[in-house]
Protein backbone atom coordinates (compact mmCIF):
# COMPACT_ATOMS: atom_id res chain seq x y z
CA UNK A 1 0.00 0.00 0.00
CA UNK A 2 1.44 2.98 -0.88
CA UNK A 3 2.01 5.61 1.77
CA UNK A 4 3.77 8.49 -0.52
CA UNK A 5 1.90 10.33 -3.42
CA UNK A 6 -0.56 8.26 -4.71
CA UNK A 7 -0.42 9.38 -8.29
CA UNK A 8 3.51 8.16 -8.31
CA UNK A 9 3.79 5.22 -10.25
CA UNK A 10 7.35 2.88 -8.98
CA UNK A 11 9.86 4.49 -10.34
CA UNK A 12 13.68 4.60 -9.45
CA UNK A 13 15.99 7.76 -9.77
CA UNK A 14 19.87 6.40 -9.71
CA UNK A 15 21.29 9.81 -9.00
CA UNK A 16 24.69 10.75 -8.59
CA UNK A 17 26.05 13.16 -5.68
CA UNK A 18 29.22 14.15 -7.08
CA UNK A 19 32.37 14.21 -4.63
CA UNK A 20 31.63 15.33 -1.28
CA UNK A 21 30.29 19.20 -1.54
CA UNK A 22 26.40 19.47 -1.82
CA UNK A 23 27.15 22.48 -4.10
CA UNK A 24 28.35 20.22 -6.64
CA UNK A 25 24.83 18.27 -6.98
CA UNK A 26 23.48 18.99 -10.75
CA UNK A 27 20.38 21.19 -10.51
CA UNK A 28 18.63 18.60 -11.93
CA UNK A 29 19.70 16.10 -9.57
CA UNK A 30 18.17 18.94 -7.05
CA UNK A 31 14.68 18.80 -9.03
CA UNK A 32 14.50 15.09 -8.54
CA UNK A 33 15.80 14.93 -4.86
CA UNK A 34 12.35 17.80 -4.79
CA UNK A 35 10.05 15.01 -6.12
CA UNK A 36 11.43 11.80 -3.68
CA UNK A 37 8.59 10.08 -1.85
CA UNK A 38 12.20 8.13 -0.53
CA UNK A 39 15.87 8.36 -0.80
CA UNK A 40 18.73 6.15 -0.20
CA UNK A 41 21.67 7.33 0.43
CA UNK A 42 25.46 6.04 0.69
CA UNK A 43 27.79 6.78 3.27
CA UNK A 44 30.07 9.72 0.98
CA UNK A 45 26.96 11.34 0.69
CA UNK A 46 26.99 15.04 2.21
CA UNK A 47 23.79 14.94 4.43
CA UNK A 48 22.74 18.26 3.51
CA UNK A 49 21.19 17.32 0.54
CA UNK A 50 18.37 15.47 2.27
CA UNK A 51 17.08 18.64 2.40
CA UNK A 52 16.30 19.26 -0.85
CA UNK A 53 14.08 16.35 -0.49
CA UNK A 54 10.41 17.07 0.88
CA UNK A 55 10.00 16.45 4.92
CA UNK A 56 7.66 13.92 3.82
CA UNK A 57 10.28 11.77 2.29
CA UNK A 58 11.66 8.39 3.96
CA UNK A 59 15.44 8.77 4.21
CA UNK A 60 17.31 5.67 4.55
CA UNK A 61 20.89 5.52 4.59
CA UNK A 62 22.48 1.99 2.93
CA UNK A 63 25.90 3.34 3.49
CA UNK A 64 28.55 0.82 1.92
CA UNK A 65 31.99 1.41 3.23
CA UNK A 66 35.06 -1.06 2.47
CA UNK A 67 35.54 -3.52 5.63
CA UNK A 68 32.81 -1.54 7.44
CA UNK A 69 30.45 -4.40 9.41
CA UNK A 70 27.42 -2.34 8.78
CA UNK A 71 27.61 -1.94 5.19
CA UNK A 72 24.79 -2.56 3.76
CA UNK A 73 25.07 -5.68 1.02
CA UNK A 74 24.35 -4.91 -2.53
CA UNK A 75 21.77 -7.27 -2.89
CA UNK A 76 19.76 -6.21 -0.01
CA UNK A 77 19.89 -2.53 -1.43
CA UNK A 78 18.76 -3.25 -4.90
CA UNK A 79 16.22 -5.44 -3.55
CA UNK A 80 14.82 -2.61 -1.40
CA UNK A 81 14.77 -0.24 -4.75
CA UNK A 82 11.89 -2.30 -5.61
CA UNK A 83 10.63 -2.82 -2.82
CA UNK A 84 10.24 1.18 -1.51
CA UNK A 85 9.21 2.12 -5.36
CA UNK A 86 6.20 -0.21 -5.20
CA UNK A 87 5.07 1.15 -1.97
CA UNK A 88 6.06 4.70 -1.95
CA UNK A 89 6.27 5.78 -5.63
CA UNK A 90 9.49 7.49 -6.88
CA UNK A 91 12.78 6.44 -5.07
CA UNK A 92 16.16 8.55 -5.60
CA UNK A 93 18.92 6.06 -5.19
CA UNK A 94 22.02 8.68 -3.89
CA UNK A 95 25.01 7.72 -4.67
CA UNK A 96 28.65 9.26 -4.00
CA UNK A 97 30.22 10.61 -7.45
CA UNK A 98 28.44 9.07 -10.46
CA UNK A 99 26.65 6.02 -10.09
CA UNK A 100 27.87 4.87 -13.63
CA UNK A 101 32.05 5.28 -12.31
CA UNK A 102 32.72 2.07 -10.36
CA UNK A 103 29.35 2.76 -8.01
CA UNK A 104 27.87 -0.38 -9.43
CA UNK A 105 24.92 1.92 -10.37
CA UNK A 106 24.39 -0.50 -13.76
CA UNK A 107 23.81 -3.33 -11.47
CA UNK A 108 20.99 -1.61 -9.52
CA UNK A 109 19.51 -0.22 -13.53
CA UNK A 110 19.53 -3.93 -14.33
CA UNK A 111 17.94 -5.54 -11.43
CA UNK A 112 15.25 -2.50 -10.76
CA UNK A 113 14.84 -3.00 -14.63
CA UNK A 114 14.32 -6.63 -14.14
CA UNK A 115 11.65 -6.54 -11.27
CA UNK A 116 9.25 -4.42 -13.70
CA UNK A 117 10.25 -1.04 -12.00
CA UNK A 118 11.03 1.69 -14.11
CA UNK A 119 14.48 3.59 -13.85
CA UNK A 120 16.66 6.30 -14.63
CA UNK A 121 19.83 8.20 -14.72
CA UNK A 122 21.12 11.44 -13.70
CA UNK A 123 24.38 11.97 -13.87
CA UNK A 124 26.69 12.85 -11.40
CA UNK A 125 30.19 15.07 -10.84
CA UNK A 126 33.13 12.42 -10.95
CA UNK A 127 35.73 11.97 -8.06
CA UNK A 128 37.88 11.00 -10.77
CA UNK A 129 37.77 14.28 -12.55
CA UNK A 130 36.98 16.58 -10.09
CA UNK A 131 38.97 16.14 -7.13
CA UNK A 132 42.32 16.39 -8.80
CA UNK A 133 40.81 19.78 -10.31
CA UNK A 134 40.21 20.75 -7.02
CA UNK A 135 43.47 20.08 -6.03
CA UNK A 136 44.78 22.59 -8.92
CA UNK A 137 45.74 18.86 -10.71
CA UNK A 138 44.51 19.24 -14.72
CA UNK A 139 44.12 15.25 -15.78
CA UNK A 140 45.33 16.15 -18.94
CA UNK A 141 47.36 18.94 -19.92
CA UNK A 142 49.33 20.23 -23.21
CA UNK A 143 52.34 18.54 -23.63
CA UNK A 144 52.31 16.92 -20.28
CA UNK A 145 48.91 14.53 -20.71
CA UNK A 146 47.14 13.60 -23.72
CA UNK A 147 44.95 11.28 -21.97
CA UNK A 148 43.97 9.46 -18.64
CA UNK A 149 43.29 6.51 -17.25
CA UNK A 150 40.51 5.84 -14.32
CA UNK A 151 41.13 2.61 -12.34
CA UNK A 152 39.88 0.97 -9.13
CA UNK A 153 42.94 -0.71 -7.59
CA UNK A 154 40.34 -3.82 -5.80
CA UNK A 155 38.94 -5.77 -7.85
CA UNK A 156 35.39 -8.18 -6.27
CA UNK A 157 38.12 -10.19 -5.14
CA UNK A 158 40.07 -8.19 -3.48
CA UNK A 159 43.08 -8.22 -5.51
CA UNK A 160 44.84 -5.86 -7.36
CA UNK A 161 43.70 -5.21 -10.86
CA UNK A 162 45.62 -6.29 -13.08
CA UNK A 163 45.10 -2.89 -15.78
CA UNK A 164 47.78 -1.09 -13.31
CA UNK A 165 50.35 -3.07 -14.83
CA UNK A 166 49.24 -1.80 -18.11
CA UNK A 167 48.71 1.85 -16.83
CA UNK A 168 52.31 1.67 -16.22
CA UNK A 169 53.64 1.33 -19.19
CA UNK A 170 51.21 4.57 -20.98
CA UNK A 171 52.11 8.07 -20.52
CA UNK A 172 48.66 9.21 -19.33
CA UNK A 173 47.92 10.46 -16.25
CA UNK A 174 46.70 7.32 -14.03
CA UNK A 175 43.80 7.89 -11.54
CA UNK A 176 43.22 5.02 -9.07
CA UNK A 177 40.30 4.88 -6.78
CA UNK A 178 40.12 2.24 -4.27
CA UNK A 179 43.50 2.20 -3.73
CA UNK A 180 44.91 3.43 -0.58
CA UNK A 181 45.10 0.24 0.99
CA UNK A 182 47.28 -1.44 -1.97
CA UNK A 183 49.20 1.72 -2.28
CA UNK A 184 52.38 -0.17 -1.60
CA UNK A 185 51.62 -3.05 -4.41
CA UNK A 186 50.92 0.26 -6.90
CA UNK A 187 54.46 1.58 -6.03
CA UNK A 188 55.73 -1.75 -6.70
CA UNK A 189 54.60 -1.85 -10.10
CA UNK A 190 56.30 1.73 -11.32
CA UNK A 191 59.69 0.79 -9.42
CA UNK A 192 59.34 -2.98 -11.79
CA UNK A 193 58.68 -0.60 -14.50
CA UNK A 194 61.47 1.91 -13.84
CA UNK A 195 59.42 4.71 -12.71
CA UNK A 196 59.90 4.91 -8.90
CA UNK A 197 59.93 9.24 -8.82
CA UNK A 198 57.33 9.50 -11.36
CA UNK A 199 55.27 12.71 -9.50
CA UNK A 200 52.03 11.23 -7.57
CA UNK A 201 49.43 12.59 -4.96
CA UNK A 202 47.18 11.22 -2.81
CA UNK A 203 43.90 13.31 -2.57
CA UNK A 204 42.01 12.26 0.42
CA UNK A 205 38.32 13.78 1.18
CA UNK A 206 38.27 15.54 -1.76
CA UNK A 207 35.76 18.97 -2.10
CA UNK A 208 34.78 18.99 1.27
CA UNK A 209 35.95 20.72 4.51
CA UNK A 210 38.44 18.00 5.38
CA UNK A 211 40.35 17.63 2.26
CA UNK A 212 43.64 16.58 2.12
CA UNK A 213 46.34 17.23 -0.45
CA UNK A 214 49.95 15.38 -0.22
CA UNK A 215 52.26 15.68 -3.23
CA UNK A 216 55.26 13.79 -3.99
CA UNK A 217 56.87 10.17 -6.42
CA UNK A 218 54.62 7.50 -6.49
CA UNK A 219 56.90 5.59 -4.00
CA UNK A 220 57.57 8.04 -1.14
CA UNK A 221 53.68 8.42 -1.20
CA UNK A 222 53.61 4.55 -0.96
CA UNK A 223 56.42 4.80 2.32
CA UNK A 224 54.18 7.69 3.79
CA UNK A 225 50.96 5.84 3.21
CA UNK A 226 51.24 2.25 3.26
CA UNK A 227 51.86 2.03 6.88
CA UNK A 228 49.11 4.53 7.73
CA UNK A 229 46.33 3.65 10.68
CA UNK A 230 43.04 3.12 9.59
CA UNK A 231 41.66 5.88 10.94
CA UNK A 232 44.22 7.90 8.71
CA UNK A 233 42.83 6.32 5.85
CA UNK A 234 39.08 7.03 7.04
CA UNK A 235 38.33 9.26 4.28
CA UNK A 236 37.90 8.45 0.77
CA UNK A 237 41.28 8.31 -0.80
CA UNK A 238 42.24 9.02 -4.42
CA UNK A 239 45.72 8.33 -6.37
CA UNK A 240 46.88 10.12 -9.44
CA UNK A 241 50.15 9.50 -11.07
CA UNK A 242 51.84 11.02 -13.71
CA UNK A 243 53.47 14.78 -14.69
CA UNK A 244 50.47 16.69 -13.97
CA UNK A 245 50.68 15.60 -10.33
CA UNK A 246 53.43 18.08 -9.87
CA UNK A 247 50.67 20.81 -10.28
CA UNK A 248 49.47 19.49 -6.94
CA UNK A 249 48.29 22.66 -4.87
CA UNK A 250 49.35 21.38 -1.23
CA UNK A 251 49.39 24.44 0.62
CA UNK A 252 45.21 23.99 -0.09
CA UNK A 253 45.63 20.98 2.30
CA UNK A 254 42.58 22.51 4.29
CA UNK A 255 40.82 23.39 1.99
CA UNK A 256 37.86 25.43 1.80
CA UNK A 257 34.65 23.72 1.02
CA UNK A 258 33.28 26.55 -0.83
CA UNK A 259 36.26 28.13 -2.34
CA UNK A 260 36.64 26.74 -6.12
CA UNK A 261 40.68 26.47 -6.97
CA UNK A 262 41.80 29.11 -9.24
CA UNK A 263 45.42 28.75 -10.50
CA UNK A 264 47.40 31.63 -10.61
CA UNK A 265 48.85 33.04 -13.74
CA UNK A 266 52.54 33.58 -13.82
Amino acid sequence: MKTGNQNTKPHVTLLGAGPGDPELMTLKGILALNKADVVLYDALVDPALLAHAPATAIKRFVGKRAGAASSSRQEDIQALCVEMAVAHGHVVRLKGGDPFVFGRGHEEWEHIQAAGVSVSYIPGISSAIAVPGLAGIPVTKRGESESFWVITATKSDESLSRDIALAVRSTATVVILMGMRKIDQIAAHYRAAGSPDLPAAVLISGSTACSQVHSGSIVELADKFSSASTDELAGPGIILIGEVAKHAAVQRAAALRFQPFIPQIA
